[in-house]
């Protein structure tokens, strides 16, 4: 075959395919069988091995998968990935509706979606090509994980129109997908995943690309960044683009003019939700006029235009066949209740925590026991209460042991806790559940090492604490069950990776008391380094906004042990960076404010701020405060007696603000 054949004849299959994936993966209308899709792509596949010149970034046979990657890459949001509020009952939708027709006036119409649950991602569009898919992260930072997404077949590689935008959607997996993953990892006597949301997430962060190509994923897009910058007027009119464009959004989405119409939609929907072949955990409620939207803005975590209903929790009853009890890494005796297996939103629940012993007794729960069990929020199985009308006689008391069942040790409740707590700093159970914490996402981050790899090194007394962890060798890893040349290099690349980790995941790893990833971050942005934390006062550290005595007195307390300094210098000799790599707290909320390169003018007389509070607050949030308005203005701030500027400023339809709105955007 000459070379133009081959071109032609690849770009023939590669047009061809991705036509018959749109009607199969998006339309669910497939024009071929899947033998013959199956066919052609095997064709393309050869064609591209012998030809790679003609292989093109959105070609079919991306969704293969096979990319090993190093690690992710951070991306940063052109437009924030804001979280919605949330609305519980038809109360909190009607107070949602009165505040919207505040703002935007009585003439409201809504768009009612379903809230898919799975992983909120970002993908952006280069001249119709498929160019960047990222995670919402903490919605200013994601990941860039456009080589595991390529392998999603309902995201089209190409769009009908060579248009460059940037789209957001949820990417989950389907309930059948879900069952036949967790059966396969039973199969392989592997920990299943809980349920399919943490599945989807767990699978589009995986390095090898080809384990996401086999996880069968799926994705709805549901809203356009950049709406207006096309000519768009309103959400459904976005939904109705992409639609043209060849996305797959879900076709259950109905415009709602009265509040009373969206109540009887959500309520549609709580009794059908079982029937769906993938989770949802509520109803996303939208403004639809795009110009409505502007015109209610956002506050600085959540738009004011749309709300996320959350359904009612679902309660089923089972039997409490035993209490376990397990010790958490600050020595907490925690009793955990192990459950007749039963369906719960959309999972099957064997455990539910019981918390403490005062909870035990205060619901009267015995083993044996008719217990009602839901999951706070969807996600965490409890029990909510007994059925002592079906108590047979043969139920039994259960009492909170003496002693730790990890090392013997004597349990003691300390002053003000509920919990009963083990004292012993060389319990294997604090230890073995610290070094969990420590290599977990949010501290460092060390992928591959998971907990029963983390089980493995502990049982074969390769690591006692987390400076072992940079002492491990390839001969030492390769020796334990399943782990291959393969793994052991990722992992070992992975571990060598978290060193150049900032310091607060270091912090956060080391699990000191009391101070979770937020306080970790302040104190690595105020002190900067470990030895000055080392060396910090309680005092030094109370002068620190958001940081307690208690706090204090742990973080003291903690660098004051000689197992802790030595542990430190492990970490240092180990090669593990020790100083603080992020922004200054100042820079770190610029960045995360609304008011970020923002050109604000301030006019009028303010009741609770003088004019240069106000314009020392903002510049400190990264705004830009100008003396005129002009068409460059983005906001303005209009006190009492607002003259001249507030009247120019409505004549070129800028947003305007009172001091109440920009008190709470502060806040």
């Amino acid at each position: 075959m000459d070379l133009h054949t081959a071109e032609t004849k690849t770009k023939e299959l590669q047009t061809l395919l991705h036509q018959y994936g749109y009607e199969y993966y998006v339309l669910d209308k497939p024009s071929v069988p899947d033998a013959e899709y199956d066919r052609l792509l095997r064709e393309l596949i050869e064609l591209e091995e012998q030809y790679p010149q003609f292989r093109t970034p959105d070609s079919p046979t991306v969704r293969v998968g096979g990319a090993v990657l190093d690690m992710f890459e951070k991306v940063r949001h052109k437009s924030p990935m804001l979280s919605l509020g949330n609305a519980f009952n038809e109360d909190d939708l009607r107070d949602f509706d009165r505040r919207v027709r505040q703002g935007a006036g009585e003439s409201v119409e809504y768009v009612c979606e379903l809230k898919i649950d799975g992983l909120a991602v970002s993908l952006t569009y280069e001249d119709g090509r498929f160019a960047l898919g990222a995670t919402r992260g903490d919605g200013t930072t994601g990941e860039d994980i456009t080589a595991n997404l390529r392998t999603i077949k309902s995201i089209p590689l190409r769009l009908r129109e060579n248009v460059s935008l940037e789209v957001r959607g949820e990417a989950f997996m389907p309930k059948r997908s879900f069952e036949n993953l967790n059966k396969l990892k039973e199969e392989r006597d592997e920990e299943p995943f809980a349920n399919p949301r943490n599945a989807a997430a767990g699978s589009l962060r995986q390095l090898d690309t080809s384990i996401a190509a086999s996880r069968n994923l799926d994705i709805f897009l549901y809203g356009m960044a950049d709406a207006a910058d096309l000519d768009i007027d309103s959400h459904s009119e976005a939904l109705d683009y992409m639609d043209r464009l060849g996305f797959k959004t879900n076709n259950e989405r109905r415009k709602c003019s009265t509040i009373e119409e969206v109540i009887d939609y959500v309520n549609g929907w709580v009794e059908r939700r079982p029937n769906l072949d993938y989770d949802i955990d509520g109803i996303v409620i939208k403004v639809d006029s795009l110009e409505q939207q502007e015109q209610l803005g956002t506050t600085a975590r959540s738009p004011r235009w749309a709300v996320a209903y959350k359904f009612p929790a679902e309660e089923v009853v089972t039997t409490l066949l035993d209490i376990e009890l397990s010790v958490g890494r600050t020595g907490v005796v925690t009793p955990t209740a192990i459950l007749e297996p039963v369906r719960v939103a959309g999972t099957t629940v064997q455990r539910a925590s019981l918390h403490n012993e005062d909870l035990i007794k205060e619901k009267d729960i015995k083993i044996g026991d008719k217990v009602v069990v839901k999951k706070a929020g969807d996600i965490i199985p409890e029990v909510v209460n007994v059925l002592p009308d079906q108590r047979t006689g043969n139920e039994q008391d259960f009492s909170m042991p003496d002693h730790c069942p990890e090392c013997e040790s004597d349990l003691v409740r300390l002053e003000g806790e509920v919990a009963l707590r083990c004292l012993n700093p060389k319990c294997p159970a604090q230890i073995r559940e610290g070094l969990i914490h420590f290599v977990s996402r949010n501290a460092m981050n060390i992928d591959g090492l998971g907990e029963k790899v983390i089980a493995q090194l502990f049982a074969h007394k390769l690591v006692k604490d987390v400076a072992d962890i940079y002492k491990l060798t390839a001969e030492e890893l390769l020796a334990l069950e399943r782990m291959g040349e393969k793994s052991v290099s990722n992992l070992l690349n992975a571990i060598e990776r978290s060193k150049d980790n900032s310091l607060e995941r270091l912090l956060f790893g080391l699990g000191i008391r009391h101070v979770g990833e937020k306080a970790a971050r302040t104190l690595a942005q105020e002190l900067e380094t470990m030895d000055r934390l080392a060396a910090a006062t309680e005092a030094d550290l109370t002068s620190i906004n958001e940081i307690g005595e208690k706090m204090a007195s742990s973080i003291v307390t903690f660098f004051e042990q000689e197992e802790v300094q030595e542990l430190i210098a492990e970490l240092k000799a180990a090669g593990l960076n020790m100083k603080y790599k992020g922004p200054s707290r100042a820079a770190a909320a610029a960045a995360d404010s609304i008011f970020a390169g923002k050109t604000v003018v301030l006019t009028g007389k303010m009741e609770k701020l003088s004019r240069n509070e106000a314009k020392e607050k903002l510049e400190a949030l990264g705004a830009n405060v100008a003396g005129s308005v002009s068409k460059k203005t983005d906001i303005v701030i209009a006190g009492e007696d607002a003259g001249s500027k507030l009247t120019k400023a409505q004549e070129l339809g800028i947003e305007i603000w009172d001091e109440e709105r920009l008190l709470e955007e502060i806040e």
